[in-house]
């Protein structure tokens, strides 16, 4: 058992000292999160989110975890946070709108021809100029530039090997289940759309860096990230259900 957390388990009193320890982080989380949201979104908002969230990671942590406390705890201040804006989604009807119809053309497109749909084939699905599509999606990814959430995921499921022991060995599989399947509709996406998702939840780049990277405008990454985004909500929202046993 590491230090920490036997210092957990043998003086749970003490947790407030540990709180108080990594209070700086929780901060950290929230600014880096916050600037890459819109500036309705408010950092003071965020850390009082990720607060609770590092109040239950101190609880809940234990080095079965396989990593430190500052990692899961790190994923637990995102986790909190992230429902915090979800909680209150600031995206308006019409974002939502729009990423349904595009993720609905991308699926007829590549339904037809078995392979990614280009950009200028899911415009030529929705009957609408190629400008048009692009700013669409600008307007998606600007308003939807969070996580994996946005496709109904959560981005710590690829990448981290980090369970909850709070969950369930049912929604445990469930959980490695769904990983499966993500890692697996990401590797599918084209090159372009893979590493800009690497470079913006692996490495947390903001837009801006990942076009010096990519060598193009900050402009074109976010619709490469909105891009990736509607496909996988479509490759992974749509994947087939396990059929259920019958009851005797």
């Amino acid at each position: 058992m590491s230090d920490i957390a036997a210092y957990v388990a043998e003086e749970p009193q003490c947790r407030d000292h540990l709180v108080t320890e990594y209070a700086p982080l929780v901060k950290r989380i929230a600014f880096h999160l916050a600037s890459r949201l819109p500036a309705s979104i408010q950092p003071d908002d965020l850390i009082q989110a990720g607060m609770i969230g590092l109040l239950d990671a101190s609880r809940n942590y234990s080095a079965s975890h396989g990593a430190s406390f500052e990692t899961y705890a790190g994923i637990r201040i995102r986790g909190s946070m992230i429902d915090e804006i979800r909680r209150n989604d600031w995206a308006p009807r019409s974002v939502h709108r729009k990423m349904r119809a595009m993720s609905e053309a991308v699926q007829r497109v590549e339904s037809t021809k078995g392979v990614s749909a280009r950009e200028s084939e899911i415009a030529e699905e929705m009957g609408i100029p190629l400008e048009e599509y692009y700013q669409m999606v600008r307007d998606i990814s600007g308003h939807r530039i969070l996580s994996f959430e946005d496709v109904g995921l959560n981005e710590n499921i690829v990448g981290s090997g980090i369970t909850d022991d709070s969950m369930n060995p049912e929604a445990s599989l469930q959980a490695q289940d769904l990983k499966d399947i993500v890692t697996k509709a990401i590797s599918s996406l084209p090159q372009r759309e893979q590493m800009v998702l690497s470079l913006y939840y692996d490495e947390e780049l903001n837009l801006r860096e990942i076009g010096e990277v990519l060598g193009v405008s900050e402009s074109r990454v976010c619709q490469i990230h909105g891009q990736a985004l509607i496909r996988l909500q479509t490759r992974v929202g749509t994947r087939p259900e396990k059929k259920k046993g019958k009851k005797s």
